[in-house]
């Protein structure tokens, strides 16, 4: 099966997966409870030919799909996790909940583990015709990619150590590949406990939970004037302890997540941040109790694997779009503002950024068209992914593809609204496209491959640190800790 064939396939069967990103959307679940939307998975997966394992490191949610023997395994990664309070209305330009206070795919993983399973589909159909014994693909099922790290948690059991590389996407403003790390973090939740009392009969008879959330948080923020620039510390009262003012509150609890450069360094801070914790609990004469929650590692790049990409993406047509496509994406643009300009790599590359200035016009473009130059980086970016845990046990690579109009806000109405449009579907399939054509690279490639596992090789020689405390479980933020 040369290129032209496997593309042609994935084009054949993309309603397939189109129908499949489109009940995602509308199951609309967030972390950790995406039941509907993994039985779906798995019961198209094996409708597909796959096999089928559940329950991946006790995730109830997590799941993979293997089709083929012997090596080399090439891991295809997709998430379908949903955001809470982001519900609307598919296909408007004005923002209208379709369920009030509902939740919605925000970030597109809809599109993303949908894309990914065509990938996976079309290299099944490549591995059947190369015949046994020629390689293996697993399409991976990871849950609770905005609130659980579904991949840390698989990562933590070793899932990934025995592929020799995985490929990802995920739905963006521009066609691009993705290169540079992105910041490690945890995070844990905790709960203070005292005493009730009447606040104006008795108050000094109370201690008061909601006291100590509120000087755990003072003292965080004397906390950021010590710790490095790159570090990110943000907080969420989860249970400010109840809606009666006259009441001294005797629960309260504080979600923190804690951001750094690696791993080491999360932990180091982390450690800075539960003494402000304890500190506030003594304050009060209220009692701690904490509970982790998730985390993720930093990524670890790998420009052999994006070099291959981007030779895909320059050899696959990127989408048209009708007029009626552009005159919508023109209307949706200025519901919401943009900053700078499409591509990570313009902020970092002045001759990458005279490229995009002029194919966006300044910016301006509501539908970007075109494929982004690549750009190697070995520089941390904000924002925390699980795709970093895959990074540090097996060689990596990962892109965007225009699935949305340009400088659109992440986990916002719009990126909703655009979930079951042509436009997304285009991006989608493209993004399918690529990561099937880089996977067959790599069975045909034994050179590739191996020049890859050697820069992973050298970037990995520290080891990997799991994020994930021992003993912990997948657990969701907000819930009352008993």
């Amino acid at each position: 099966m040369d290129k032209k064939e496997l593309y042609a396939y994935i084009d054949e069967n993309k309603g397939i997966f189109e129908e499949l990103s489109d009940k995602i959307w509308e199951y609309a679940e967030i972390s950790l409870k995406e039941h509907k939307s993994a039985e779906t998975y798995k019961t198209l997966l094996e409708e597909l030919g796959f096999k089928v394992e559940t329950g991946l490191a006790g995730v109830e949610t997590a799941f993979s799909g293997t089709f083929g023997s012997g090596k080399p395994i090439i891991g295809i990664l997709g998430e379908f996790d949903a955001l809470s309070g982001l519900s609307q209305k598919s296909g408007l330009t004005v923002h209208d909940e379709l369920i009030i206070g509902g939740s919605g795919h925000g970030c597109g993983h809809n599109l993303l583990g949908a894309g990914s399973l065509s990938a996976a589909y079309a290299v099944k159909k490549y591995l059947e015709e190369k015949g046994e014994g020629s390689g293996t693909v697993i399409f991976y099922g990871c849950p609770g990619e905005e609130g659980g790290a579904g991949k840390a948690f698989m990562a933590k059991q070793d899932l990934f150590y025995g592929l020799d590389a995985a490929l990802t996407w995920h739905p963006d403003d521009s066609n691009q590949v993705t290169s540079g790390s992105y910041l490690a973090c945890v995070q844990v939740e905790y709960k203070f406990e005292g005493i009730a009392a009447h606040a104006a009969g008795c108050p000094h008879m109370g201690r008061s939970a909601l006291d100590a959330v509120e000087l755990m948080n003072i003292g965080v923020q004397f906390l950021r004037e010590h710790m490095p620039p790159s570090d990110r510390i943000h907080y969420s009262i989860t249970d400010a302890g109840g809606i009666s003012p006259n009441v001294v509150q005797p629960t309260a609890q504080v979600l923190y997540m804690v951001r750094s450069d690696t791993v080491a360094k999360v932990k180091s801070l982390l450690a800075r941040v539960e003494d402000i914790a304890k500190g506030a609990a003594l304050m009060t004469g209220t009692t701690l109790k904490r509970r982790f929650i998730d985390g993720t590692a930093d990524v670890v790049p790998n420009s052999v694997l994006e070099k291959a990409m981007f030779k895909n993406f320059e050899e696959t047509e990127l989408p048209e779009y009708s007029e009626e496509e552009l005159s919508f994406a023109e209307e949706l643009k200025k519901t919401y503002a943009t900053e700078g300009l499409p591509g990570f790599a313009s902020n970092f590359s002045s001759e990458i950024a005279s490229f995009v200035d002029e194919k966006t016009n300044g910016g301006e473009k509501a539908q970007n068209d075109f494929l982004m130059p690549l750009y190697h980086s070995e520089v941390t970016l904000p924002g925390s992914t699980d795709v970093g845990d895959v990074s540090w046990q097996t060689p990596t690579a990962q892109i965007n593809t225009a699935t949305w109009t340009s400088g659109i806000p992440g986990h916002s109405w719009q990126v909703v609204s655009m979930g079951k449009s042509t436009i997304a579907k285009k991006g989608m399939n493209l993004a399918a496209k690529v990561i099937a054509a880089t996977a067959v690279d790599l069975f045909e490639n034994p050179e590739l491959l191996e020049a890859a596992k050697a820069e992973f090789l050298i970037k990995t020689k520290s080891g990997f640190v799991s994020p994930i405390e021992d003993g912990a479980v997948p657990a969701i933020a907000g819930e009352k800790i008993l």
